[in-house]
């Protein structure tokens, strides 16, 4: 039972910690059509912005000026707790590796190895909840953009929604913490 359930936690952090890194290197964040017309269709992500042509499928994407450069806070803090949430998670998967019943390392002390799980659902744990913080941050600041929009009648036919990268790294971020919660509660 306690194999099965190693297994079943690790493939959930694998696919989990996936998402979270592709949420953290994609583009579409934050979707917006500039028309009533939607003749074009705009993705923000934390790197670059993308327009997608709806007429004849042409994407072009703009870089943000420098890594370094003034940038809005919902992009800045986002960064940095999804790049954090993507190296917790991957050192987690390592310690895993390492403490799965079914590696040869450490055989002889089965004790040190319920650490090593315990301490990687830990790691995940924090690094989810940070990945969760970042994807909600973002979504909680492009939805109080687009309210300010409306509220102070300079709606132009533009309207926000979440991107699939936002989805994702929410996904992400839950099974990254659905994972630990088996390593951590349920394993013992």
């Amino acid at each position: 039972m306690s194999a099965a359930l190693q297994v079943t936690a690790f493939g959930l952090a694998l696919l989990s910690t996936l998402f979270l890194l592709l949420a953290t290197c994609t583009d579409c964040w934050m979707v917006n059509a500039d028309d009533s017309l939607e003749v074009s269709h705009k993705c923000r992500g934390l790197w670059r912005e993308c327009v997608t042509n709806m007429q004849d499928g042409v994407r072009t994407c703009d870089q943000y000026d420098s890594i370094l450069a003034d940038h809005p806070v919902k992009i800045v803090v986002t960064r940095t707790l999804m790049i954090t949430a993507d190296l917790l998670a991957g050192l987690a998967l390592a310690a895993l590796v390492l403490g799965l019943d079914c590696i040869t390392f450490l055989r002889e002390d089965p004790c040190v190895k319920l650490k090593m799980c315990y301490g990687a659902g830990v790691i995940l744990c924090t690094g989810s909840i940070l990945g969760l913080i970042g994807s909600v941050w973002y979504a909680v600041d492009v939805y109080v953009e687009r309210a300010m929009l409306v509220s102070h009648n300079i709606f132009l036919g533009v309207h926000y929604d979440f991107g699939w990268s936002c989805w994702l790294g929410m996904a992400g971020s839950t099974g990254c913490f659905v994972a630990s919660v088996l390593l951590t509660c349920c394993l013992y």
